[in-house]
């Protein structure tokens, strides 16, 4: 008998809700205008190219990213759809650019729309937690003299101060408090599915609210990562720094997707310190939900494993 693949279920807080994520699907689920639950599916588009590349270690973190950047873009544009907040005034007259980019684009206009957002999104995190603290940290070269691993330490700590100044700034913008608290919801509901129980919201309410796949640990993994590649990529000119930390962001992607997956499936005492910072970081952007938010989440995971079951129907 064949051995069942194992599911590493993730998510994503989205507005008034959580996106749950699966093998070749996902679902949204949001708590409209009316204090009702909605929720949509929707298979995951994945061509035979990603799919190869998929099954190469590295590789495979890299289109994941990709897709995760893609998937999270639409589900929070649909979120706010079904939360009522994007609700314009139906009078309202679409602006000659609007025409000329619908008749130009056609159904397409979504997709391209996306793939520009995911672009400008990309460029805006490379600028600025990649960029921005190798330049930073070249003000310091003339203290540091010929020093380049100190240089490079320097570089790794302006780069993970940045990070956190960033989520602490973010945590404090309005309303995102709730979406914080989605997440945590979103955390303890994979929680609670992994631990064997029941998908009721006391049930999950009993996890922690912390979880070893989620995307703020990836980032700080990224972080970790690139202090200690770059301290082997060495240069004293600073347009070759800075054109090297653009060229290697999807590597050091690849190889800390590669870390985050095995420290998901690990319980090792190693997992659990490479895990800790990570822990703690997303305290940050985590917050205990109240009862009817893990609902919506519980919801959005029901939502994926009947998605998959209707799949596995069809196939058999």
């Amino acid at each position: 008998m064949a051995k069942e693949k194992q599911v590493f279920y993730g998510g994503q807080a989205v507005m008034e809700g959580v996106m749950m994520r699966g093998a070749k699907d996902y679902c949204i689920a949001v708590r409209n205008p009316k204090g009702e639950i909605e929720n949509r599916s929707e298979k995951i588009a994945v061509s035979r190219f990603t799919q190869t590349l998929g099954k190469v270690p590295v590789l495979r973190g890299i289109v994941r990213l990709g897709s995760s950047m893609m998937v999270g873009y639409k589900v929070m544009t649909a979120s706010m759809e079904m939360a009522g907040i994007d609700e314009v005034d139906g009078d309202e007259t679409p602006s000659k650019f609007d025409m000329w980019l619908q008749r130009k684009l056609g159904d397409k206009l979504s997709t391209v729309l996306v793939v520009f957002a995911v672009i400008l999104s990309l460029a805006f995190s490379i600028a600025l937690f990649m960029v921005l603290p190798t330049w930073l940290s070249g003000f310091l070269a003339p203290l540091l003299g010929d020093n380049l691993w100190a240089l490079g330490i320097v570089e790794g700590l302006v780069r993970l101060l940045i990070l956190i100044t960033y989520l602490l700034l973010f945590s404090r913008l309005k309303d995102v408090k709730r979406l914080f608290q989605y997440h945590g919801a979103e955390h303890m509901v994979i929680n609670c599915h992994e631990a064997g129980e029941g998908l009721t919201a006391a049930n999950a309410a009993k996890h922690s609210r912390l979880h070893k796949r989620c995307g703020t640990s990836f980032l700080l993994f990224v972080m970790l990562i690139s202090m200690i590649f770059f301290l082997f990529v060495r240069t004293d000119e600073m347009w070759l720094r800075l054109l090297s930390r653009v060229l290697f962001v999807p590597f050091i992607a690849g190889v800390s997707f590669e870390v985050i997956r095995w420290a998901g499936i690990s319980n090792s005492i190693i997992v659990r310190i490479l895990s800790w910072p990570g822990f703690m970081l997303q305290k940050i952007t985590t917050a205990v939900p109240d009862e009817g938010q893990l609902e919506v989440a519980i919801a959005a995971f029901e939502g994926v494993l009947e998605a998959e079951r209707a799949q596995d129907a069809e196939t058999v």
